[in-house]
């Protein structure tokens, strides 16, 4: 009979990545027991990171274009990683995880749409996924994927005197089609809106985490370990002053602000942002950006220390994307920005300033990925376990 080969090599289950980016997912599931043992990933900086933390994965830590990757490749990769003289079989995979990215939208003002999935990179995702097989796959998104329709309508095309919005324009429509796409290829899926700082990272991000299974399996998501407001059974969430606990940054890397931005980010304290300055300097500080819609939160932002982070953005030390340092007059530093995203210290980033914080933003954090591969290593060790409960799925799919 024969063996699953997750309990011949060293008893560590398989996954293959896609879309890896700075591998914060995938070093979380090493955290949890998994092996990668292949990966793709079209950024040259990024690869050169992983290539850098994890030599072993050079030979596919190479930037190539999904589109041009097929499931045999990585399968013969994955063979070559584990020192075996054939490719991996389909069965012999436990895992594919990626994050496809999909169409930019704005959640100030004017709102887009994803565009139809099913002609971008999503797609590929299914498509290695269908070939490959694994037991299980994870997929993480954006928040707004939730809602987002395939068209946009305009909101001066709506409501009375105008045609009612078709199918996809409604909000979710994306979502129905990615939905679709999973159960087509064979894959039961749970969903969920997960908020990082549930998980013990220090940092309040939310995104959507798809979690395949084949039909014999019973899966949802892991449950938090951390609240909001702390209880009896869960710490509270994690801050950033608890976050830099202990980290030794003697000479942090970080985009300096200029001398305009200075000017005003000298006035605020932590935990501020452009709402703080004195009224008279509001309008001169924003320029353009004080009349338009939305929050604007991120303008001028210094950081509270008794709070966990924002979501850490690729830009830090952008204008709408602040996120100045408490104390100091800069933004944080990469390092800082890693331990957000609970990558461990020693994780060597490569790349120019703005290329390191790009990875480090784009990630999903470590602490996260190492939950969800908890989880997943319990089912497939066949434990029972408890999962978080998960409402509004099935509905659609229809």
């Amino acid at each position: 009979m024969f063996l699953r080969l997750k309990f011949v090599i060293h008893n560590q289950p398989i996954t293959i990545s896609l879309f890896a980016g700075a591998y914060g997912l995938d070093l979380g599931l090493e955290k949890a027991g998994f092996q990668t043992v292949s990966l793709v990933e079209i950024e040259p900086d990024a690869t050169k990171t992983i290539s850098l933390n994890r030599p072993h994965l050079s030979p596919c830590a190479v930037p190539r274009d999904i589109c041009e990757v097929s499931a045999q490749t990585l399968l013969e990769e994955g063979g070559q990683i584990l020192g075996l003289d054939r490719p991996l079989r389909a069965d012999e995979v436990d895992l594919v995880t990626g994050g496809p990215p999909c169409q930019p939208f704005s959640t100030a003002g004017k709102r887009g749409s994803v565009g139809d999935p099913r002609g971008s990179l999503f797609m590929d995702f299914i498509r290695i996924v269908d070939e490959i097989k694994p037991r299980f796959f994870i997929m993480e998104n954006v928040k707004g994927l939730l809602s987002a329709p395939i068209r946009h309508r305009p909101h001066d095309r709506r409501g009375l005197g105008c045609p009612k919005l078709e199918h996809d324009e409604m909000p979710g429509a994306a979502l129905q089609v990615i939905l679709a796409e999973m159960k087509r290829i064979g894959y039961e899926v749970m969903y969920d809106l997960l908020n990082t700082a549930d998980y013990g990272v220090p940092q309040a991000r939310e995104r959507v985490i798809f979690i395949g299974y084949k039909g014999n399996d019973s899966v949802t998501l892991p449950l938090p370990t951390y609240s909001q407001k702390g209880t009896a059974k869960k710490p509270k969430w994690l801050t950033i002053r608890e976050g830099f606990k202990d980290l030794v940054d003697s000479q942090p890397e970080f985009v300096p602000y200029s001398e305009n931005r200075l000017k005003y980010l000298r006035l605020l304290t932590a935990g501020q942002n452009w709402r703080h300055l004195p009224s008279e300097l509001q309008q001169e500080a924003m320029g353009g950006a004080y009349k338009s819609e939305g929050g604007k939160v991120g303008f001028y932002r210094r950081l509270a220390w008794d709070k966990p982070s924002p979501t850490v953005t690729t830009s830090p030390h952008q204008k709408a994307t602040d996120m100045c340092h408490p104390d100091e007059l800069r933004p944080l530093s990469v390092r800082e920005c890693a331990r957000i995203q609970t990558f461990p210290d020693d994780w060597v980033f490569y790349g120019s300033t703005a290329s390191k914080y790009r990875q480090i933003g784009n990630a999903v954090p470590v602490l996260l990925g190492e939950a969800i591969g908890q989880y997943l290593c319990q089912v497939i060790k066949g434990d029972r376990v408890r999962g978080r409960e998960i409402s509004q799925q099935l509905s659609l799919f229809s």
